[in-house]
């Protein structure tokens, strides 16, 4: 069995058990809804750490805090902390978030990733990567790679739809 990076991390209660109760607007197909923090921090909550059989969320790695959404001009920021500063898969997370966005979000919106300021000691080294539409391409190209990225983001389903936390 390989070695963890963090053997035992702390794990927190969400931060907000309940999700947004739709509105009679939002379930209208015939009425644009806006998109906004809480839908997308909905889709990135469960999704599963790549070492951890926990979310994203209980780790404290995504928080709806840091998570901006501007709906008119089609931005999307998210900021993620990593559970240590050296944790290796910082970057495979970021791509776990960027695949789960692309596959959710309507393609106008530009989505910039980036691991929070202070909190990982390679952090512009993970934010470049996360950001570069061809690095972001061709890791998605590889087939190991990407099998680890749907784990991650069909676990999160998974158990998303067995805690009705998924979205």
């Amino acid at each position: 069995m390989p070695e963890l990076i963090n053997a035992n991390p702390t794990i927190y209660k969400p931060s907000r058990s309940s999700h947004r109760t739709a509105t009679k607007e939002e379930v209208n197909e015939d009425i644009e809804d806006v998109i906004d923090s809480q839908e997308v921090f909905d889709l990135i909550r469960s999704i599963s750490d790549p070492e951890h059989p926990l979310t994203l969320e209980q780790l404290n790695v995504t928080q709806l805090e840091h998570v901006a959404v501007d709906d008119a001009d089609n931005h999307v920021v998210i900021e993620f902390t990593p559970t240590i500063p050296h944790c290796s898969m910082a970057t495979l997370i970021g791509l776990c978030i960027r695949v789960r966005l692309l596959r959710s979000l309507p393609e106008r919106f530009k989505v910039d990733i980036s691991v929070r300021k202070g909190t990982h000691q390679s952090e512009l080294a993970v934010n470049k990567q996360l950001n570069d539409k061809e690095r972001v391409a061709a890791a998605l190209e590889n087939a190991h790679l990407l099998e680890v990225v749907n784990q991650c983001l069909s676990t999160a389903v998974m158990r998303g739809e067995k805690n009705g936390t998924y979205c």
